[in-house]
């Protein structure tokens, strides 16, 4: 059941549920710490819904606050927050930070906003505890890829062989000291996909808080950050895909937390009557095209996103040894044969 509280629910032009897990305002379970459950009861709050397309997709904030102009206010400038990242971090985007960075590939060392250095760090950690698995410098296979998927066409193995020299973790490096970034070789691409949107909701949230709103839900697809739960609630209530032993989706409660799903369920392409999934490995230049699905529960969205990509591709040990890298995650993993 949902709290018995007023609701208004402001919606945008382009209005999709293309969440990846089914987000309702109930709870029981919490992450991190306990909520303020006793006192939250008597919070004169009410509920309120907002959708922006950004990033590709439909972004959703959901938030308790005590009136309809103070959820406005905060919810206007966290969209604002989330479509400067979105300028900053596109691979669609020509004069995007991002795409100028890479447009520098094989030059000297590039200085960088502090947002995009702050990523880099993240995806590089990522790469060098997943041996690999997750690597933001996978641009030219994931174009070659998206055009496989449009056309319905397997990519030449030279194809795939002229990207992946391209590709490769190590060939990025990172200066603290400068905050300067270099591409080592010509050509090169960087893709965020797999960890800009856990970061762009970790800054939304950080915005709401600053007007005063510790109780709401930002989902950007498959990414989810939660902080304080609704009134009355101890969590929000989200809904895990085949996170029932293999028999179905289940519920958690979850407060103050991030959630992120990654596989195939959405974008994807039949060749030869094979399944090959948007997600590609990075060590063979090949699409996964076997059926995983992982969802993550971590502290933070800039640590679930990128964390969910590699589990779609490691076996049941290394996946363990990822996550006691990040205490406190969980993991979520099905296999469909």
């Amino acid at each position: 059941m949902r709290p018995e509280l007023p609701e208004v629910d402001e919606r945008g032009a382009m209005v999709r549920q293309r969440a990846k897990a089914i987000v309702m305002a109930c709870s029981l379970w919490t992450f991190g710490h306990a909520p303020r459950v006793g006192a939250s009861v008597q919070d004169p709050l009410s509920r309120f819904t907002f959708t922006e397309y950004h990033m590709g997709i439909d972004a959703r904030i959901e938030v308790y606050a005590k009136d309809r102009a103070a959820a406005e206010s905060a919810c206007g400038e966290a969209f604002e927050r989330i479509a400067a990242l979105d300028s900053i971090m596109s691979d669609y985007r020509k004069d995007s930070e991002l795409m100028q960075l890479c447009a520098k590939a094989g030059g000297p060392p590039v200085i960088v906003s502090a947002d995009l250095f702050r990523v880099f760090v993240k995806a590089q950690e990522m790469s060098r505890r997943s041996g690999g698995t997750f690597d933001i410098t996978v641009g030219p296979l994931v174009q070659l890829w998206r055009k496989a998927r449009k056309s319905a066409k397997m990519p030449l193995p030279a194809e795939i062989a002229a990207a992946r020299r391209l590709a490769g973790w190590r060939k990025l490096t990172l200066d603290p000291g400068s905050r300067s970034v270099r591409l080592a070789v010509p050509g090169m691409k960087l893709d965020l996909g797999g960890i800009a949107k856990g970061y762009a909701d970790d800054e939304a949230q950080a915005v709401l808080r600053r007007h005063g709103i510790t109780r709401a839900l930002i989902e950007m697809g498959g990414d989810i950050v939660v902080t304080g739960p609704p009134p009355g609630q101890s969590g929000w209530n989200i809904r895990i895909p085949n996170a029932d032993r293999g028999k179905g989706p289940k519920d958690y409660r979850l407060a103050n937390c991030a959630i992120s799903t990654s596989g195939d369920t959405e974008q994807f392409v039949i060749i030869g009557g094979r399944r090959y999934s948007h997600v590609v490995d990075p060590r063979t230049g090949m699409a996964l095209s076997s059926r995983v699905q992982a969802t993550v529960i971590a502290r933070d969205g800039l640590t679930s996103d990128p964390l969910s990509k590699p589990l779609t591709f490691l076996g049941p040990r290394a996946r363990a040894r990822l996550l006691r890298l990040y205490p406190g995650s969980r993991e979520f993993i099905h296999v469909e044969k």
